[in-house]
Order: C-alpha cells, then structure tokens, then sequence
C-alpha cells in the first residue's frame, strides 16, 4: 500500500523524479525532460494545463513550451458500505438518476461483488490510482456480516484493494476494543474462530481516527493518517469521524474515549504533513452534508459553487486549512460533487458516494512534481461542467448490477453464507407486499410503524414493562421488507436473515417513565436543538398520533396540543410507561427527555422483539399487511 506511520515519512532516490528536477532547473533540455517523465504525465494539454494560477506558478514560455512535470493521481472513493456485501435489498439497493429530459429514472446498484468489479475495471490504465473510503464501512451490517461481527467484509475490502479509510461513527459499534480488532486481527473474544483452523488477520488497510483519543493517554486510539507513496508521489490522508459520535452510538460503544472537533484535528495534522514536506493532502471525513436534489447526478454547484448543499460539511470545509486538497465524506449517505472554495478562496471539491457500495467517486489529483502539491486549478474538465475544483472534475459512477461479478467476493460470500444458513434462512413471519422503511424519505415510514407496534405488543404486558407507547429511532431501521424472495424461502416469507438486516443492532428494550411534558419535549426534539438542522423523525406505535406542521420552525414544528394516546391529549403532568431501545433511552440522537425517564426495566432485544411480533402475528395464509403510516398528521 505504501503507508506510513506518523513521523516516518520514508526518502525514496527516484532517478527519474531528480532528472525532472533538474530538467525544471534548466539543467536539461526539454527533449530530456520529456523522455524522463513517466507516460502518463507528458502531453497534458487535452486536460487544459497551462498556467497553474491557482499555485502561484508563473507561465511556462511562449517560445519554447515544456511539457509540466506532473502525474495525474485516480484517487477513488466510497463510503458507507455498512458491511453490504450481497446487494441491498428493497429501494435501499437503489440510485435516482435524473434523465436529460427531466425524468427520474431508478437504477438497481449496490453490493460488494459489483463495487469490486467497477472499480477494478476503473483503475485500468491508470498506474498512480489509489483507493479511499469515508468511514462506516462496518456497522449496522446485514446479517451475513453482522452475525460474524463483520470479519467478511473487512476480508472483501481487503480482497477489493481498499488503501485507506477513516473511522466513522459506527466502527464503534462493538467499542474500541474491538475496532482495534478489525485493524490488528485475532479471533473474536466470546465467539472465538468462526472457520476451523483460520485466524482473523485484520485490515490490510490503516483505519484513520485522528479526532478520536483515549481519556487515559490522550492520544489517537488508531493513526490519525498516513502517506501513500508511489515513484516519488506523496499523498497524505487524515481521517476524522464527525465530533458528534457520541450522540449516535451506545454509550458503551464510545466509552473511555473523547471525540474533538474535526477542523481544529484536521488542520492540526495537515500542518504536520506539511513539516514533513507532504504538501498533497486529502482528508476522509465522516461528516456529510444534505444535497437539494436527491439524483445522484444532481449538480450540486448551481447556480453557484456549493449552492445546492447544506448541513455541517459545509461548515467543516469552509473551515480546513487550505492545505488540504480534497475532502471525501459521508455519514449522510447522500451523493454529490460539490466546490465549496476552502478559507483563502481556492477551489476544493468535497465528494460523498451515497452508500451501500451503490456508487463510487472518481477524483483526478494532478500531482506536481516540483511543488509536491496538487494542481487546483479553473481547468475546463473534459466533458464536464468547466467549473473548478480540479483538472479533472470528479464524477460519481453508478456501481450497477448489470456487469460481471467479481467472482473472489462471490466465493467469498457463498463461504460465509454457509457458515451463516441454519440461523439466516429460518422463517419468521409473513408480509402481503413490501413495507419500507430506510428507503422510504417519508416522516413516518411503514416499516417504523410496524417496529414500533411489535415493541408495543411484547412490551405492554405489566410483567414485561407495562408500555402504553414505544417510540423507534429511524437510524435504527437498516433497510426495507421486501416481498420478493431472496433465496428459496418463497414471497413473502420474512427469513432471520432479512429480519437481522433490518434491526441489526441487536439493542436491548427499556420500558421507562416519562411525564407527558417529557414525552412532548422529546417529540419537539425531533425538529429542534440538534435535530433542527436535519430532523430524526421517531416511529410512534399505533394509538400515538399527533401533527408535524413543516410551514412553522424549530420545537414550534410539532403542535403540543395536538398530541394525543388514543384519542386522550397528553396530560403533561401525568407519569406515561414508553418503551424504546437502550440508545433512545439512553438520550442518543439528541432526544435528551428520553435520557429522564426513571423506573427503567430492561427486557429483551429488538431484534428478538420484532421476531417474536411477526411469529405471533402473520401466517402464509394471513401476512402482515403494510401499515398505512397515518399516525403524524404532516403540514408541508
């Protein structure tokens, strides 16, 4: 890979790198010059090279041009993949692509097999390509890797070539202890080896955490960056997850560790690559923002550079360092290519990939050799928008399903799938038609709907918690229901398989008290505080009903005299028994009122909730229908 650790940046005698030097010192003839390049980096005049304004660099001579001494870097790029090695399932396995005449079209995509065939087929004639992730690329996994604590998919990114990735909010899962697993290898601490005779042998690529410390020694738990090298080329990469991880993972997932700001971290290491004389720099941030356009081929620089996005990377990229040259991001699993200029005004495109392995970036990194940094320049790009942010601007790709697969994930796949069948393929209810749930954009979702009614039912009995309501965290819901077979279980069987899929947390129910006032509070907390920018609407169980007016702003947004049990108005001051998971309870995803609740009893996993509601409550010859998901009143 050509990593480094921090502080050992290795010198390299490139012959062919010094005479380009001294070529550029006028020591050589342009002749020279020429022949000493590599292939790839003479005759660029068809990428608009000229004058490097954007670096200061002067012209080359009207009379006797020279070829720049410059080598264009793929760098490719993804996030999200949550451990998706089958293709997602449901309109979680899918892309929008706006046509040329204003149509929408969907397009199936997604799945370890497909991202590893698209991109090696990308880096095909490209000799300095480099491959780099935005975070969560475990977590929140379908059952084939989560029931393994996603040592496949680690093994398939291996087995893809991926060079680097920062850490994201979900790599804390399991806690430090085991992500540190993920990077060094060994088998699991409880489960012990999942194949006779194999030993875990981690990730061949570095995981970046360099805002994430330990409180006892108040350094990086995992390399804050490192340097990918090739003949003389020397690109740094510093990896952050958003500061906010806490807020997001369990307690326990997080515990012994803070997490800092992702500028002040960002630009703290970019000044110590550049003592080191690494002037190309690209930070993995995993932290995104939220497009206008929901297309993955939505131009997100009209009318303006960095117009048609908002959420906190804008903020974070209009705070880093200038000498950070490109910033891959995620978090939001949105898709764009976006110029949001850095603080002195140069051009700096920020890319995210969606998710789920369903689309990959590809970024041309003009890489100077003189000056060690990369090109940014207002180059026109071919076939592109002409506006800048590179020499190339960078696109994303649709990782579609209509190619070969690669056939060493597919084997990879069948091994772990056959460790995986006695428990995946067992039944556990039934369902009439699809029910969706992480692909469906709506506030209140079907499939949220009918988690939140499962945690009712297993919880209202006084002996299990006495529930009168459940409320369910949308984050939490993973994917869809879908009624077409994905194996030989038939039409709308839900296997555990699927079912893990959708709850893979495995989290365990509390059934707390809250005041009226409380529960109120935490449904404004929805739309206000740290959920105003970007609301978590929670799934409400059946007989919870109440109007989110979106025309009024912040707490204003859910009309507290509208909210209502079974037809009754909250009484504020009255004690209400509400059942949720450990995170909700716990105060995660900003719902701090959820965090009051007293008298807690703790009772089984949502997982083993949702199973045992679908056991009880569908057969072949009466599935579950779709929920009609009416119970928010919603005002555009």
């Amino acid at each position: 890979m050509g990593a480094t650790t921090p502080g050992t940046v290795r010198r390299r005698d490139d012959r062919a790198v010094r005479r380009m030097l001294a070529a550029a010192a006028g020591l050589a003839t342009a002749g020279a010059l020429v022949a000493a390049m590599p292939a790839q980096a003479q005759g660029h005049g068809g990428h608009g090279h000229g004058s490097h304004t954007g670096h200061g660099h002067g012209s080359h001579g009207a009379r006797h041009p020279k070829p720049d001494p410059t080598v264009d870097v793929q760098m490719l790029s993804f996030n999200d993949l949550h451990g998706n090695l089958e293709p997602p399932a449901g309109s979680s396995g899918t892309v929008a692509e706006t046509q040329p005449d204003g149509t929408v079209k969907s397009i199936p995509a997604g799945g370890a097999e497909y991202l590893a065939s698209s991109l090696r087929a990308a880096r095909k004639g490209h000799p300095y390509s480099v491959t780099a992730a935005g975070g969560d690329m475990i977590g929140a996994s379908p059952m084939l890797s989560g029931l393994f604590h996603d040592e496949p998919t680690i093994e398939a990114l291996n087995d893809i070539k991926l060079d680097v990735t920062s850490v994201g909010n979900h790599e804390f899962d399991e806690g430090a202890t085991e992500l540190a697993r993920m990077q060094n290898g060994g088998c699991h601490p409880t489960d012990g080896c999942f194949e006779k005779g194999k030993k875990f042998k981690g990730a061949d690529f570095p995981y970046l955490a360099a805002n994430v410390t330990s409180e006892k020694t108040g350094k990086p738990i995992l390399k804050p960056y490192t340097v990918w090298k090739k003949n003389g080329v020397r690109i740094g990469f510093i990896g952050v997850t958003l500061e906010g991880t806490p807020d997001v993972v369990t307690a326990n997932g997080v515990k012994g560790l803070k997490f800092h700001d992702e500028i002040e971290t960002v630009n703290k290491y970019a000044r110590e690559l550049d003592r080191q004389g690494v002037k190309s720099i690209v930070a993995l941030i995993h932290e995104g923002g939220m497009p206008a356009g929901t297309s993955y081929n939505y131009d997100c620089d009209s009318p303006g550079a960095g117009d048609g996005i908002s959420g906190p990377i804008v903020d974070i990229a209009k705070g880093i360092s200038p000498k950070v040259d490109a910033l891959v991001t995620g978090h939001t699993h949105q898709s764009y290519v976006c110029d949001i200029p850095d603080p002195a005004g140069n051009p700096r495109m920020v890319t995210s990939a969606a998710s789920f392995g369903r689309l990959y970036t590809d970024s041309t990194l003009t890489y100077d050799l003189r000056t060690k940094d990369i090109v940014r320049t207002a180059a026109e790009a071919a076939g592109g928008h002409g506006r800048p942010g590179a020499a190339v601007r960078p696109v994303n790709h649709v990782v579609s399903r209509d190619q070969p697969k690669a056939q060493d994930i597919t084997s990879l796949i069948t091994r772990w799938n056959t460790l995986a069948a006695p428990i995946a393929n067992k039944p556990q209810g039934f369902i009439s038609s699809d029910i969706n749930g992480r692909g469906d954009a709506s506030p209140e979702t079907a499939l949220g709907d009918l988690i939140a009614d499962a945690q009712l039912t297993g919880l209202a009995p006084a002996d299990k918690g006495g529930a009168q309501l459940a409320l369910m965290n949308p984050g939490g819901i993973r994917s869809d229901l879908v009624y077409k077979a994905s194996g030989s279980e038939g039409d709308g069987v839900v296997t555990y398989g699927e079912a893990f899929t959708v709850q893979p947390f495995t989290n365990m129910m509390n059934v707390v008290d809250l005041t009226g006032a409380q529960l109120v509070t935490a449904l404004q907390q929805q739309v206000s505080g740290a959920n105003e920018a970007s609301p978590k609407i929670l799934q409400v169980s059946k007989g919870l009903t109440y109007t989110l007016d979106l025309t009024k702003s912040g707490a204003d947004r859910v009309v507290a005299d509208t909210v209502r049990l079974n037809g009754t108005a909250i009484d504020p001051a009255a004690t209400y028994r509400v059942a949720m998971n450990e995170f909700l309870a716990g105060g995660g995803d900003g719902f701090a009122a959820l965090g009051q609740g007293t008298n807690k009893l703790v009772g089984a996993s949502d997982l083993d909730v949702f199973n045992t509601y679908l056991a009880a409550n569908s057969s072949a010859s009466a599935p579950i229908p779709t929920p009609k998901a009416d119970r928010i009143t919603v005002v555009e």
